[in-house]
């Protein structure tokens, strides 16, 4: 019997539409064509006015508690971020600052981010691994970085960029596929209980 992953993506766009949220739903769909799974999408931008002015999670409306929880309990996370002055934007990090910090411990991790241009493009490198490194994910080997010119009309067009988000699922199959297994064996024992 194969259950489906649950598989998260957040977006750090804060507006809308939001060339981010149109990659990380590119790579969900990527993903939900290899392997049965449950997608959603979290974008940040929604969530803005919400958690903009939380310190502690308790003080998060439920909303954005659900949000986390959904997050926390993914079997497979795909993270997007707009490049803001050389990083992720400041409430995509005030968002993951909440988030139970070994609750992500081996998850598979896909990183995306998009920018004005290719200069940006280590942000996924210099920026985001280290901040899921922190969290003990695995960030997957390939990362997928998009600019400006790779959209039309907030769709992807680039013929390589969506060669690149192929390869990099493709090379993500592995270890989404023991995170399939792990979920698997996991819900085993509950289902004879």
């Amino acid at each position: 019997m194969t259950y489906p992953l649950r598989v998260i993506a957040v977006s750090g766009g804060l507006q809308r539409p939001s060339k981010s949220a149109v990659l990380a739903e590119h790579l969900l769909d990527l993903i939900a064509h290899e392997v049965p799974c449950q997608k959603r999408l979290i974008e940040i931008g929604e969530l803005a006015p919400q958690l903009a002015g939380a310190v502690w999670r308790s003080q998060l409306p439920d909303r954005v508690q659900q949000a986390l929880a959904a997050v926390e309990q993914a079997d497979v996370l795909v993270v997007a971020t707009p490049v803001f002055r050389g990083s992720y934007t400041g409430l995509f990090k005030h968002f993951f600052d909440f988030i139970d910090q070994d609750a992500l411990v081996d998850k598979p991790v896909l990183l995306a981010a998009t920018g004005g241009s290719e200069r940006h493009a280590l942000v996924i490198d210099h920026q985001l691994r280290p901040l899921f490194s922190f969290f003990q994910t695995r960030t997957l080997p390939l990362g997928v970085y998009a600019t400006d010119k790779d959209f039309v009309d907030y769709g992807l067009q680039d013929k390589a960029l969506i060669a690149r988000a192929r390869l990099a699922v493709q090379r993500a199959l592995p270890l989404i596929e023991l995170s399939r297994q792990s979920c698997a064996t996991q819900v085993k024992p509950l289902l004879a209980a």
